[in-house]
């Protein structure tokens, strides 16, 4: 439910509660009483007494509107009479303390106890005569002679219709008091539907302030309320996998020194040493400083190779390099690609070859010439630095699925085992026994750089006959 049909059904509920109990101790009352009483305190004797009321009003203005001597006509005490009768009342006209007229025969004590109660302010006292109640409506006249006289109305009325008023005032407290309790109660529950969500919420973002991230935020209440639980939960799920991002980000940085104070220490000592060997003169001959020149030479470079590799590992992790795609034969670029890498891989006694197993020719793919080019030879590169046969053989195989181009590079080097294929294009990733061949960031940046393309890499591994690294890449 929402807290608008929660909030109209409160304030309705303030009002029907109290008027349904009302109602209901309204209809108690009157089934007990009578049940336990000879009156009749029913609906149609309060009609009763309204219609008395009104034919004693009426008669009352008829009177009044004519002249005294009126009373003193035949017909006309015969016309009242019946007016009266239709109600079941009385009639006494007097002059001079003298009955000139009655429906029924009044004694001394009844005339008397009828002028006192018509004198009484209101007029409205009741008067019991025989076994009936009747209510009082005198009339004072003065005839032309002077004299004066009176006419008494009189109306039975049961006596349990008398306490009207008493039983109004019950209804009209019982509807004030259960109004009360209503607003009470309905007013606790609707603050509680609200009040315990939002305690439950402030526990949570206390518990969030302290650092704990692992407490569930439980969607309940009204339905904005849910919403808002719903917002939070999620800032909190968003925030605990930042901070995990944050704390894997710090520990792959820890990593990142570790790994570049390892790489880079090696030939920088090596370069180090063979510097205190010339300046000690431990290479002593031409030949021999030739010989620590070179190899200072080539740890330079490969010192600066590694700090390149870094570099650009570090704007391809931050989407730092744009790329810039075009379409591209995969098939020409593949062979432009073997025929630039085959006489330093010839060098190393490693033959290569292209398959093309494609069903249609001329397959086109969007690349990064140069990027995608980069990521070719860190594979090749990587699959030379480990060959471990005599006459290595790298493979370059072109197939392709209903919406992708398949490339695989396999070689028939050493392998690598099941339990370190699932790392190998992890950043500085590398065997222990071949830490030295290189910066360890090779294949990490061909995942990045595929990855840019929209495409997939993986590694199959073929025991002791290889590996293959396979690339995915959406056709154009």
């Amino acid at each position: 439910m929402n807290l608008k049909k929660r909030l109209i059904l409160a304030n309705a509920s303030t009002v029907v509660i109290p008027m349904i109990v009302t109602v209901f101790i309204a209809l108690a009352v009157l089934f007990v009483v009578g049940k336990l009483s000879t009156h009749d305190i029913s609906f149609e004797n309060y009609q009763k007494l309204s219609q008395i009321k009104f034919e004693l009003i009426n008669s009352e203005a008829g009177i009044l509107q004519r002249t005294p001597e009126v009373v003193e006509q035949e017909s006309f005490q015969k016309h009242l009479q019946e007016r009266l009768a239709e109600i079941n009342g009385e009639l006494m006209m007097l002059k001079q303390d003298k009955v000139i007229f009655s429906s029924r025969n009044f004694s001394k004590i009844d005339v008397a106890k009828c002028l006192e109660a018509g004198n009484l302010q209101g007029g409205r006292e009741l008067v019991v005569i025989g076994d009936v109640s009747y209510t009082v409506e005198l009339i004072n006249l003065k005839f032309k002679d002077g004299s004066q006289g009176s006419v008494s109305l009189l109306a039975p009325v049961d006596r349990s219709v008398a306490n009207l008023t008493s039983f109004l005032v019950l209804i009209g407290v019982t509807f004030v008091l259960t109004f009360m309790l209503s607003n009470i109660v309905v007013s606790y529950q609707f603050s509680r539907s609200i009040i315990t969500p939002l305690q439950n919420l402030q526990r949570a973002a206390a518990e969030i302030s302290r650092g704990n991230l692992d407490h569930p935020i439980v969607e309940e209440g009204d339905q904005e309320i849910q919403a808002l639980c719903r917002d939070l939960e999620l800032m909190r799920i968003k925030l605990k996998d930042s901070v995990y991002t944050q704390l894997k980000y710090e520990d792959n940085r820890k990593m990142l020194i570790s790994s570049i104070s390892h790489d880079l220490k090696t030939p920088v000592t090596s370069i180090q040493g063979y510097v205190e060997g010339i300046l000690d003169g431990i290479a002593n001959t031409p030949d021999k400083r030739e010989r620590y020149l070179k190899t200072i030479s080539f740890k330079a470079h490969q010192v600066d190779q590694m700090i390149d590799d870094l570099l650009l590992y570090a704007k391809l992790d931050l989407n730092q390099i744009p790329f810039d795609f075009e379409r591209t034969d995969i098939e020409e670029y593949l062979k432009l690609c073997v025929i630039e890498s085959e006489p330093e891989l010839e060098n190393s006694q490693i033959q290569i070859s292209f398959h093309n197993e494609l069903r249609e020719k001329q397959q086109h793919v969007l690349l990064d010439r140069e990027r995608m080019k980069r990521v070719i030879m860190n594979i090749l590169d990587n699959s030379r630095k480990y060959m471990s046969k005599d006459r290595g053989e790298i493979k370059i195989l072109l197939r392709d699925t209903a919406a992708s181009l398949i490339i695989e590079l396999r070689d028939n080097g050493s392998g690598i085992s099941e339990e370190d294929l699932p790392y190998i294009f992890d950043r500085f990733y590398r065997s222990d026994a071949a830490r030295s061949k290189g910066s360890g960031l090779g294949l990490a940046i061909a995942k990045h750089i595929i990855e840019g393309h929209n495409g997939r890499v993986w590694a199959v591994s073929h025991g002791e006959e290889g590996v293959s690294i396979m690339i995915s890449l959406s056709k154009s």
